[in-house]
């Protein structure tokens, strides 16, 4: 509602004016309901395990009054749910069997080698030498092994320490590899028979001169990939 003001200028003049209140209105407040994040899970599948035993009552139930109405059907029906399961376990165990026959077969060939990593490379080796006759294979290689990477014993008696090089076609194994395993592989390890396997080569010059003085065995690529072929392992191992 207008409500009149009077108030006097600079020059003296008395004036009145109208003006409008200004009441500001209350705002109302709008009140809102938080949603909980997440919610109890708990409680959410709380109600699920009465619905699930109740359904596995009923179905356990109407199988029951089936087979007692029904006993012909339900035999039928039985024998071919058995011959449905034997021949899915049957295709199973085959394709087990496939999958170990075909590792096997790829074990047998030295080109599995490239794509492994060092210690798969010490485990594939490992495995040659349990199916060659060595007996008490274990793989020890790691950061302190000193050179020894698998012992095995032979069928003689002879303790085997054996060191592998997985390598490249390009990366030779130089002398420096066979100096520090000839230092350790008898004084540390009290190998009896010492060789060094790798899937490459080694490289010509003073480290073949003084692997036969000192004598260490040296399995290149290609006495392993006969060595893996036909189980027979090379020379320098004996016979397992």
């Amino acid at each position: 509602m207008p409500r009149v003001q009077s108030y006097t200028r600079r020059d003296g003049t008395r004036v009145r004016g109208h003006y409008r209140s200004r009441t500001r209105r209350p705002r109302l407040r709008r009140s809102y309901t938080r949603r909980r994040r997440g919610g109890n899970p708990a409680s959410d599948r709380s109600g699920w395990w009465p619905a699930g035993v109740a359904g596995a009552l009923v179905l356990g139930w109407l199988v029951v009054d089936f087979v007692q109405r029904h006993p012909v059907w339900a035999l039928v029906i039985g024998v071919g749910l058995a011959a449905a399961g034997a021949g899915i376990l049957t295709l199973l165990v085959r394709a087990r069997f496939r999958e170990e026959a075909d590792a096997a077969v790829r074990a047998r060939h030295v080109e599995a080698t490239d794509t492994m990593t060092g210690p798969e490379f010490e485990r594939w080796v490992a495995a040659l030498l349990s199916r060659s006759g060595f007996s008490r294979v274990t793989v020890c290689g790691g950061a302190a092994d000193r050179g020894a990477d698998i012992t095995a014993v032979a069928r003689d008696g002879c303790r085997v320490v054996v060191q592998c090089k997985r390598h490249s076609a390009a990366n030779r194994v130089g002398s420096a590899v066979i100096q520090r395993f000839a230092g350790t592989c008898r004084s540390i390890h009290r190998g009896e028979i010492c060789v060094i396997v790798t899937n490459g080569f080694f490289a010509a010059g003073d480290g073949l001169r003084l692997a036969r003085e000192l004598g260490i065995g040296l399995v290149d690529r290609s006495e392993l990939g006969e060595w893996a072929y036909t189980g027979l392992p090379p020379a320098s191992l004996g016979r397992g």
